[in-house]
C-alpha cells in the first residue's frame, strides 16, 4: 500500500506546480474571472510552509544540479518526458471531443518515438506539426461543466483545487496508458521503478526551468502564497478556456511555463 502511494504521488509530483513569473521577474497579475475559494486557508497555508521547506532542502538542490548537466542532455529529457505526457494528452483529447487533435498527437507520438529517438529529439516540431499543448483529465472535467471547487494545497503536490486533485488521480487510476503498461505490463524494461524514475525526472526538469522565476515571485510578493495561488488559478482558467483574455495574452515559452504580456 506504502509502494503503491509513493508512486501516485510521484506520477503528480510537482506538475500542478504551473505558475510561472515573467524572465524579469515582474509580475502582472489578472484579477480572477472566476472566484475560487479558498476553503482551507489554515491549513494551505501549513502545507504551503511544509512544501516550501521541502523544497529548499531537496527539490531545488536537485534541480540546480541537473542544470549543471550539458544543454544536449537536458534538452533531450525535456524532450523525452514531454513526449510521454502524450499518452494523457491524447485521450483527454477525445475525451473532449477533439478527434483530429488526438490524430495529429497520435501521429506526433509514433514519429518523436520512432525518428526522434524514443522521444529526445522533437522531430515532430521541426518537420511542421502544430504546436502541442498538453491536456489533462482537470481540463476535460472543466469542460464537461464541472466546477474548479475550493483551491486547496496538497502536501508534496503542490497547488491544485478538488477538480484538479481528481483529475490528477485519474491519470493512475486507469487513464494513463504509460502508468498501465508500467505497473500492471510484463515488460523488464518498462516497470515501476522506471515509470517512478521519469516522473521524478519530469518534475526536476520542471524545476530546474523555473529556479528565476520563482525565487523572483518569493522576492517581489508580499504575500508569497497568495501570489502563488493567483497564478496557478489564472493558468488553469487560461489552459481551460484556451482563449486570449482582454488585454493580456499569455505567451508559452515551454508546454508547461508562461508569462503575463500587458498588450497596452
Amino acid at each position: 500500500m506504502l509502494k503503491k502511494l509513493s508512486i501516485i504521488l510521484i506520477s503528480v509530483f510537482l506538475l500542478t506546480f504551473n505558475a510561472n513569473a515573467g524572465s524579469d521577474g515582474e509580475l502582472k497579475l489578472e484579477k480572477q474571472s472566476k472566484k475560487v475559494k479558498d476553503c482551507f486557508e489554515n491549513l494551505n497555508r501549513a502545507t504551503f510552509a511544509f512544501n516550501q521547506s521541502l523544497d529548499k532542502a531537496i527539490i531545488k538542490p536537485l534541480a540546480e544540479n541537473y542544470r549543471k548537466l550539458p544543454d544536449p542532455v537536458q534538452k533531450g529529457t525535456h524532450n523525452f518526458v514531454t513526449n510521454l505526457s502524450n499518452l494523457v494528452t491524447i485521450p483527454n483529447n477525445v475525451l473532449q471531443g477533439d478527434i483530429k487533435l488526438a490524430i495529429i498527437n497520435t501521429a506526433r507520438l509514433a514519429v518523436n518515438s520512432t525518428v526522434g529517438i524514443l522521444g529526445t529529439i522533437d522531430v515532430a516540431n521541426k518537420i511542421g506539426f502544430p504546436k502541442y499543448e498538453k491536456e489533462d483529465y482537470g481540463q476535460t472535467l472543466a469542460t464537461w461543466g464541472v466546477g474548479p471547487g475550493c483551491y486547496v494545497v496538497l502536501p508534496v503536490l503542490g497547488p491544485s483545487t478538488l477538480r484538479d486533485t481528481t483529475g490528477s488521480f485519474m491519470n493512475v487510476l486507469g487513464g494513463d496508458p504509460y502508468y498501465n503498461a508500467s505497473m500492471h505490463g510484463n515488460n523488464e524494461f518498462l516497470n515501476e521503478s522506471f515509470y517512478m524514475a521519469t516522473k521524478a525526472v519530469e518534475g526536476i526538469d520542471f524545476r530546474s526551468n523555473n529556479i528565476e522565476s520563482f525565487d523572483n515571485l518569493e522576492i517581489n510578493s508580499i504575500d508569497f502564497y497568495a501570489s502563488v495561488k493567483s497564478l496557478y488559478l489564472q493558468d488553469r482558467e487560461n489552459k481551460i478556456s484556451n482563449i486570449r483574455k482582454g488585454n493580456i495574452e499569455i505567451f508559452y515559452k515551454n508546454e508547461e511555463d508562461w508569462e503575463e504580456i500587458d498588450n497596452n
